[in-house]
């Protein structure tokens, strides 16, 4: 049975005007898909049974289910998701006193095995569709509405898996969301970030995305980035410096840097300046600096808050334009690079 949700506004309405059915239906079919975000044919009350049924035959709609949701003692809440198939993801939805966050996943588990994220631990098992990850925000938005009274403002593709390697679902989902047929939300406030994959980072700039990229960094020498993210080794960091200034170019887009802080590994004054070196190359709005979220896998640590205090003041005395992004949800592993569904279950 095919996914009526996969189906393009124009092929529905072709196919409604194969079994003679007025042009219009086809709009209030769309309606019940991407504006009230209908689970099932059944639900789309204002079409003709007849048709219903007749639609049910050939067409079903897949949706995204909770399996099950944590609740942080700072508002943070993380859930664990059911695909269709049986695979699970997580998605977290982070609230501040200006900002409610969604951040969403586009893979189940992640093929680029970075050393410090939880998720780099699983297997890449598939891509998610993009309604899928539609999914994901539309059920954030509601249950931001449910406890905290106001709706998501921002959106970012930095749960589990690398967004550049679903190139096309990511992008789909983002053109769902952001349309006024969808939810309306400005490219503006979507972020997708990357671990570096050149190739579709010059892509992103070819397509002219209106959304904003983030680059995840976490080491500024090629040496040192290898290390602990093996796809600097095919994708090192003059070809990332190049990559990004093509997307600027094309783009006018804002980048971030998000840099992760390991006690004696990366947080040194040499490998501040490193950082600001790099920064100099490359015109980024803003340095995202990380607190590390220790995981079982991984032998990293927090570092000390005094190497933190000096790393960011070194960045201050360079004109750097950086932000110590305290982390939310660290008590129910919701914390950047916590995500690992350790209870995960494959499909059967």
């Amino acid at each position: 049975m095919k996914n009526l949700r996969h189906q393009s506004l124009e092929a529905i309405e072709d196919l409604l005007k194969e079994w003679g059915e007025p042009k219009f239906r086809a709009a209030q079919i769309w309606d019940w898909l991407w504006k009230k975000n209908a689970g099932s044919i059944g639900e789309m009350s204002n079409l003709p049974k007849a048709l219903r049924e007749r639609l049910g035959t050939e067409f079903g709609i897949t949706k995204v289910v909770i399996h099950h949701s944590q609740f942080s003692s700072d508002g943070t809440i993380k859930n664990r998701l059911q695909l269709h198939d049986g695979h699970f993801i997580e998605s977290v939805l982070i609230p501040t006193e200006k900002r409610v966050t969604v951040c969403v996943s586009s893979q189940v588990g992640c093929s680029l095995s970075c050393k410090f994220c939880a998720t780099g631990y699983l297997p890449r098992l598939r891509n998610l569709e993009f309604d899928e990850i539609v999914d994901e925000v539309t059920m954030a938005q509601e249950q931001a509405l449910q406890h905290y009274g106001r709706p998501i403002t921002n959106i970012v593709y930095m749960g589990m898996g690398e967004p550049l390697l679903n190139y096309k679902n990511v992008l789909r989902s983002i053109e769902r969301i952001t349309s006024s047929d969808g939810m309306g939300m400005s490219p503006r406030r979507i972020t997708v970030s990357t671990s570096g994959i050149a190739k579709m980072i010059r892509q992103l700039g070819d397509d002219g995305i209106r959304f904003k990229l983030a680059l995840s960094l976490h080491a500024a020498t090629d040496e040192k980035r290898s290390e602990i993210m093996p796809i600097n080794e095919t994708n090192d960091l003059t070809m990332l410096k190049d990559a990004l200034n093509y997307f600027y170019q094309k783009t006018g887009n804002e980048i971030t840097f998000e840099y992760i802080l390991f006690r004696d590994f990366n947080d040194s004054l040499t490998d501040a300046d490193a950082l600001v070196k790099f920064c100099r190359q490359v015109p980024a709005d803003l340095v995202n600096i990380i607190e590390y979220n220790p995981i079982e896998a991984a032998d990293y640590e927090k570092p000390e808050e005094n190497s933190v205090s000096a790393f960011m003041q070194y960045l201050e005395s360079k004109r750097v334009n950086a932000r110590l992004r305290r982390s939310r949800g660290r008590d129910i592993d919701a914390a950047c690079g916590q995500l690992a569904n350790v209870n995960h279950e494959s499909a059967p």
